[in-house]
């Protein structure tokens, strides 16, 4: 009895120490992530202190901050946030939408796949900022014009993915549901979304991020406001430092687009974590 008391507490030792060197990990993982950024940012003012960087070009992160800050005193930065924001959005549900549903449809139905993979074989190369132009003859300089760009780029890659998340699910999972008679409805709601979740999360995640490459481009004809449309004036008038905080503002859209998909991912589909 008492060797087996003391494998219990053994292992309840080894077990708290593992938990422990977890949890440091953990904390050394989250401080390299704050101190990596923070020593680029103090050699790059270092660079401009020094003129080894010339500061016409590369503002030190100082002045970067005091424009920011001007930026926010004066209500120019919330404005163009609050604007881009509205386009972005706009532009990222008229292309997920349609393309999860045509997606799930094309992965379900092989014949609907057999008609549409030339089109979208054809259409997909083709640079989105190249139909500009036509987007802006057909719709005119209008706000749909730009979420119609944005949307555009973001539909292929939602496509695509819900395509190849609806194909490679085990055939098993199929057989059940016909099985059970279940009818169409049932086979996108309980069947083909859920397997195809994992996939579609990432053709999320690209379509957001090319949601935010195109906004520069689709706020640059027609606009008078956004984060894009404040790039192009900065660098017309040579305001390089409220240049580099538009930059500053695209990135950090960026993660917390990234990290708010990443959660709901957590939550909507826990057994990938697992």
């Amino acid at each position: 009895m008492q060797i087996v008391d003391e494998k219990i507490v053994r292992f309840e030792t080894e077990k708290k120490q593992e938990n422990k060197s977890k949890l440091s990990n953990k904390s050394k993982t989250r401080i390299l992530t704050v101190l990596s950024p923070l020593g680029l940012l103090v050699i790059w003012e270092i660079l401009v202190r020094t003129h080894a960087l010339d500061s016409r070009f590369f503002p030190a992160p100082t002045t970067i901050l005091v424009t920011l800050w001007e930026m926010i005193k004066t209500g120019i930065l919330f404005s163009d946030l609050k604007i881009s924001l509205y386009r972005i959005f706009g532009g990222f549900l008229l292309g997920t939408i349609p393309g999860l549903i045509i997606g799930l449809t094309m992965g379900l139905f092989p014949i609907v796949k057999i008609m549409l993979d030339p089109i979208v074989a054809a259409t997909y190369p083709i640079p989105k900022l190249a139909l500009m132009p036509l987007i802006m003859i057909l719709l005119g300089l209008t706000e749909f014009e730009k979420m119609v760009v944005i949307a555009l780029g973001t539909f292929f890659l939602v496509l695509m993915n819900t395509v190849a998340g609806v194909i490679n699910l085990d055939k098993i999972y199929m057989d059940v549901a016909k099985n059970y008679g279940a009818s169409k409805k049932d086979y996108y709601l309980t069947v083909a979304l859920p397997g195809a979740l994992p996939m579609i999360f990432t053709g999320l995640k690209l379509g957001m991020g090319m949601a935010l490459l195109l906004i520069v481009a689709a706020e640059m004809n027609g606009a008078s406001e956004g984060i894009g449309y404040r790039i192009w004036e900065s660098y017309s008038i040579f305001n390089i430092p409220e240049m580099f905080v538009s930059f500053i503002m695209m990135s950090l859209l960026g993660y917390i687009f990234t990290v708010a998909l990443d959660e709901i991912e957590r939550i909507i589909i826990p057994w990938k974590q697992d």
